[in-house]
């Protein structure tokens, strides 16, 4: 199966001399305390400078209850190919709510029934966070499919996950499926490059985009990936609602441009006026 590293899929094999993010991917419980040592501890010995000694006991704990709830996942049966409601509430529940979404209920139960109706066979997603999404498209999709994640870590708006949540993430594929995890920035032009190298020539079914949500970030990925689609493809935007102006979340803006310009667009809204969320979805 081809990958550009060990740390980008579920199921290949390292033929160079491994980095450190390489070690990141070669096993399970390597992965959780590897990460948690060298990447954790590293932010909470800043937060001892920044903070003091109380908030960083308060993270270790933290941190130690993320692992438990990391190793009670990977024992959960994964509703693969299961109904939409099924994998929505799994994603909301699972493991104490360790990669619970950033989402309505009812929205995201509706984008999932849709993915699951198309069962896409190529998946980018740009922003992960905790994961819930990337579950869901492995689910749902086809159970050939190959599923890429884009996040940046420390991103604005919610964005990067800590190394060891691969130890989590490596778990959502189906058997069959090609998962592959760029921790890179989506507006970078190498990482644009770096996808069409893995991507299958068929080109994007699925394009969900729920990264930077400034309306210059926002319209660059869509300006950027949305090119990737093939005829028929979907688009979906996360955060359609209109925000408080203090979030600095404009993705309402550039999805009232698209909405005027695109003739197939829907809107999976809960409550116009609930201030967050909302999810924009148009055919290529």
């Amino acid at each position: 199966m081809p990958c550009e590293s060990a740390f980008e899929s579920k199921n290949c094999k390292i033929t160079k001399l491994p980095t450190t993010e390489d070690f990141l991917a070669t096993g399970f419980a390597f992965d959780i305390f590897y990460g948690f040592m060298f990447y954790e501890l590293n932010i909470s010995l800043k937060t001892i400078r920044q903070e003091g000694f109380i908030p960083f006991v308060k993270k270790i704990f933290s941190y130690f209850g993320q692992i438990i709830r990391t190793v009670q996942f990977s024992l959960l049966r994964k509703p693969h190919n299961g109904p939409p409601e099924e994998v929505v509430d799994f994603s909301f529940k699972a493991a104490g709510g360790l990669i619970r979404p950033y989402q309505v209920r009812s929205e995201f139960l509706q984008i999932a029934t849709l993915v699951q109706q198309r069962k896409p066979r190529v998946v980018v997603e740009v922003g992960t966070a905790n994961g819930a999404t990337l579950f869901a498209w492995c689910a749902l999709a086809d159970p050939q499919a190959t599923i890429i994640s884009i996040d940046l870590p420390g991103g604005v708006h919610g964005g990067g996950y800590a190394y060891w949540r691969t130890a989590i993430y490596k778990q959502f594929a189906q058997s069959g499926q090609r998962l592959l995890l760029l921790r890179a920035d989506s507006h970078e032009t190498e990482t644009l490059l770096r996808l069409k190298k893995l991507l299958p020539p068929q080109g994007v079914d699925f394009l969900f985009i729920d990264g930077d949500h400034t309306y210059a970030g926002v319209k660059s990925d869509y300006e950027m990936y949305s090119p990737l689609l093939h005829p028929g493809g979907l688009i979906a935007f996360h955060d359609i609602c209109l925000h408080p102006a203090k979030e600095n979340c404009h993705v309402d803006k550039l999805w009232m441009e698209i909405r005027a310009q695109k003739p197939v667009t829907r809107e999976l809204i809960e409550n116009p006026a609930q201030g967050w969320a909302g999810i924009g979805v148009i055919e290529i």
